[in-house]
């Protein structure tokens, strides 16, 4: 095998495992040949031995002239980080989410701080298996490395492929099978621990904290509460996303403002209970713009706000629930469901109240308006708070 490595290598030529084992075989059988030629000379047996043939390998390019042609391509194109961001130039244009980007970037930068090289023609299928297993023994979980390493290697690697700028996928069918993982409770608040989070956050008081996170941390677990929205999408509202529609007060979690899965805006109706707490009047005296976080300019700026504001609200709700078997964040989303479920609204209605994707084509005609959505929030009951 190291003897077909060396040829490959120097040759500058990338096969899969089956081929490499399979050129391993003949350069072994030949080099059995070539030994038992050289014993027969020595013996002084040649006399009779026929003319020695060259193996058979077919013409392949310089190393050299390769090096020329990836210099007139220019090195950079390939690199595999130069993969990623030729790749990321289409896959924008065609509505991927910045995050996905974001993720398969730090995926290659890790394969590259593995390899030690960003050389792309040079990544094997066993390179590949090889980084799998150190992300495993790493401490990644398996759900992890399948579906986000090798999912974003897969997908680099094969836009590289079918845009000619390398031979095969090494990535390709290479998987990790995910065992369930045990449930152990509930994936939502329970009543008690509802409550006793919406109690807390009631009774905070501002420190040293920003203002805006200190409104995060008081309004945004009752928002959750109420909406079954995340709570990135909370924490992003601008003044201008809350809105009376008729008699009904309504937030509108929108892409424009931040990240949405899905990319689809929605209007959700407030629970009477949250108007109750006070919420309009905390909106009423919010000046214009996000009024949970101070986002930098652009895309990223928001990005990076929504994420370390959730990381601090999401630890405020941990002081409270400190399960680890329930999420402080998707916590309120499931506990959402549950309720509506336990209400008999319309699973197509609570679909549309969290942004959750239709079912089938057929829910994908009509529309679930404001007035259904109104019905099945005043469904819900309020939550005790003491």
């Amino acid at each position: 095998m190291d003897a077909a490595n060396g040829y490959l290598t120097t040759n500058g030529i990338i096969i899969d495992d089956q081929n490499r084992r399979t050129m391993a075989r003949a350069l072994s059988a030949a080099i059995q040949r070539a030994s038992l030629t050289l014993a027969k000379l020595a013996r002084g047996e040649g006399q009779d031995l026929p003319e020695p043939q060259a193996i058979p390998f077919p013409e392949w390019p310089a190393r050299a002239e390769q090096a020329k042609n990836d210099a007139k391509r220019g090195a950079s194109d390939d690199s595999l980080s130069a993969l990623v961001e030729h790749w990321w130039k289409e896959a924008k244009a065609a509505g991927r989410k910045q995050s996905t980007y974001e993720s398969y970037r730090n995926t290659v930068a890790k394969l590259v701080g593995f390899l030690k090289h960003d050389q792309a023609s040079s990544v094997t299928p066993h390179d590949i298996v090889r980084y799998k297993d150190h992300r495993l023994q790493s401490g990644a979980s398996a759900k992890t490395v399948k579906d986000s390493d090798l999912a974003g290697l897969k997908t680099v690697f094969g836009w590289a492929v079918m845009n000619r700028r390398m031979s095969s996928n090494p990535a390709e069918g290479l998987t990790i099978k995910v065992g369930k993982s045990r449930k152990l409770r509930s994936k939502g608040f329970y009543d008690q621990e509802a409550s006793a989070i919406l109690k807390y956050a009631r009774s905070f008081a501002a420190g040293r904290e920003a203002p805006k996170l200190a409104a995060a941390k008081r309004w945004v677990p009752w928002l959750c509460a109420f909406t079954g929205a995340r709570v990135g999408e909370m924490l992003q509202l601008r003044k201008e996303d809350v809105r009376r529609e008729g008699k009904h007060w309504v937030v509108h979690v929108t892409p424009e403002a931040g990240p949405v899965k899905r990319d689809e805006a929605r209007d959700v109706v407030l629970h009477p209970q949250i108007i109750e707490e006070g919420f309009l009047e905390f909106y009423e005296n919010s000046k214009s713009g996000y009024i949970f976080i101070d986002p930098k300019a652009g895309d990223l700026g928001v990005r990076k706000a929504v994420k370390t504001a959730r990381n601090k609200v999401n630890a405020f709700v941990r002081e409270v629930v400190t399960d680890p078997n329930v999420d402080p964040s998707h916590g309120w989303r499931h506990r959402f469901k549950t309720v509506g479920i336990e209400q008999e609204v319309a699973m197509r209605v609570l679909d549309a109240i969290q942004g959750h994707a239709p079912r089938n084509a057929s829910e994908d005609y009509g529309d679930v308006t404001i007035t259904a959505k109104a019905k099945a929030i005043a469904r819900f009951p309020n939550i005790k708070v003491g």
